[in-house]
């Protein structure tokens, strides 16, 4: 991945997403050769030269301030999330030629206290993923509803090459279509975060090859944070769930992101969550963590 060139793709992107009504400029008429709004519009309205917003929409990032970050972001009106990944991929295109001891590669574990902890959350899913959305961690209960994701799936198992390449996530994901792009956006963030991960790489170069829809959303440059929602699966267990979800950054195992999922109190879903849990807890179903290569599989048969 070249941090220079995803540099320079995003703010295109972002500048051909934007019109002149939405920007607040005048419209006086004539053919414009390119979506969006051009170069030194968005310089005009960051204020600053338009060699310099050039210069920079070519991936040369040395020298940029925070007021000149916060300055393109209120010009191409990026969200919070966009603004964070801009800041990303200026700070590595800064980096130099030499900055893998600075952008360690995403955990695969996590502190055994962490793991007792998610355990003794018995009665809510909860799922532990890094940055490359590999499952590093799940409860009982989290094991058993992502319970597709890990049948037959060899170490380690990916949420994005689960949905990308796996024909059982189309089914488990009732809104599949909207979380292959949550996913895209996700892994995007990360790439931006950790440009030197041999293994993100490696995962972008395998999805980018099996899956047209996974190459064409790559592409679009969007990026999200994940941090509360809603998810809509159907479980083979147990149907149709709607869940919410929260996401919360492990400050014991930084990288790592704790998923929970909670279903409204009295709800079909909620109905379905208990019996889900007992189900699992009869099937003995359970998830490792010693080892991010190791997961204790169990039948999954109804």
């Amino acid at each position: 991945m070249d941090n220079q060139d995803d540099l320079s793709q995003f703010l295109t992107s972002r500048r051909a997403k934007l019109n002149l009504q939405q920007a607040g400029l005048p419209d006086f008429g004539g053919r414009r050769r390119v979506p969006g709004l051009r170069r030194e519009e968005v310089a005009l309205l960051a204020g600053m030269s338009s060699e310099y917003y050039k210069r920079l929409e070519r991936g040369n990032a040395k020298g940029v301030s925070e007021a000149v970050i916060d300055g393109i972001s209120r010009a191409l009106q990026l969200d919070a999330a966009e603004h964070s990944h801009l800041h990303e991929l200026i700070r590595t295109a800064n980096a130099g030629t030499h900055p893998q001891r600075r952008y360690p590669t995403s955990k695969t574990q996590i502190n055994p206290s962490v793991q007792q902890t998610i355990d003794a959350m018995s009665s809510v899913p909860v799922f532990v993923q890094n940055g490359r959305l590999d499952a590093v961690a799940t409860n009982r209960l989290g094991r058993a509803l992502f319970s597709p994701m890990f049948d037959g799936a060899t170490a380690p198992v990916n949420a994005a090459r689960f949905i990308f390449l796996d024909p059982r996530a189309q089914t488990f994901y009732r809104d599949w279509e909207y979380n292959t792009r949550q996913i895209v956006a996700l892994l995007r963030v990360e790439a931006a975060r950790s440009p030197y991960d041999r293994q993100l790489s490696d995962l972008v170069g395998e999805l980018s090859t099996r899956s047209d829809l996974f190459r064409k959303l790559w592409g679009a440059h969007d990026v999200r944070e994940h941090r509360t929602g809603l998810k809509s699966i159907h479980h083979p267990i147990v149907g149709d769930l709607d869940l919410t979800f929260l996401g919360l950054d492990l400050t014991s195992d930084r990288g790592l992101q704790m998923l929970v999922f909670s279903a409204e109190p009295g709800s079909a879903s909620w109905d379905g969550l208990q019996l889900l849990a007992n189900w699992a807890l009869s099937h003995g179903v359970e998830m490792t963590s010693k080892d991010s290569t190791t997961i204790t599989n169990h039948s999954l048969d109804k």
